[in-house]
């Protein structure tokens, strides 16, 4: 409770929240200069900032050299322990864990259940945002894509696009606990999940994986072809 006590006293400052909330999407290092310029405030604030939230474990920091001379810079990236804030207590970790255990438990039921939920899952996150995307173009297609992830904490970001491919990132993994168990399990839902959600804007697609983030590359980068 002490603890969970710091946490939100931390994070009641909104600067200090968005701070957290910025790295989270970028998911990679970052210095005190990056906050400063990203938020437009005196690195000596970003400084306090950083080191406010490296206090109650939400981020971990160390020296990197910048290949310019002079002294290493201090990064600053993403704590591996898990901020759950749930009044009363509440461990829906646990409870994920014990589910995607019973699934792997049942076999290739289980996983024809699982993905197939996933699916029909991801294809609801689409449809709670419009009933119809036949009168949409390809760009609010994507923009509404783009948009439903987000609202999952995904933070992708679309890097390459062609008339029948697009490529992307997913830069946050909500299910990284569980996957760190139960990794091919999890990845595979994940991957119907998102499937489910190009399937409501372009029906009948390709998902492929090209890295995962839990192999320990940065992100987890897909490749659908529509």
């Amino acid at each position: 409770m002490e603890q969970t006590l710091k946490i939100t006293n931390v994070l009641s400052d909104p600067t200090r929240f968005h701070i957290y909330e910025f790295i989270v999407q970028k998911n990679t290092d970052v210095t005190v200069q990056d906050i400063a310029e990203a938020f437009e405030i005196h690195p000596n604030v970003a400084r306090l900032h950083l080191s406010k939230l490296e206090d109650v474990n939400m981020l971990l920091s160390h020296t990197k050299k910048t290949g310019r001379g002079g002294r290493p810079s201090r990064v600053y990236n993403l704590s591996h322990e898990v901020v759950q804030l749930h009044f009363p207590f509440r461990d829906y970790q646990l409870l994920a864990q014990i589910a995607f255990e019973a699934f792997a438990d049942m076999g290739e039921a289980g996983k024809t259940a699982l993905y197939s939920t996933g699916k029909k899952f991801g294809k609801e996150i689409i449809e709670r945002q419009t009933s119809n995307t036949s009168n949409l173009n390809r760009f609010k297609k994507l923009e509404l894509l783009k948009n439903s992830a987000q609202m999952t904490g995904l933070f992708p970001e679309f890097h390459q696009q062609t008339d029948d491919t697009i490529v992307f990132t997913v830069n946050n993994c909500p299910f990284k606990e569980v996957a760190s168990r139960q990794k091919q399990l999890v990845c595979d839902m994940h991957s119907h999940f998102l499937k489910g959600m190009f399937e409501a804007m372009f029906q009948d697609i390709k998902l492929k994986e090209e890295h995962n983030m839990m192999d320990g590359c940065a992100n987890c980068l897909y490749k659908a072809q529509i």
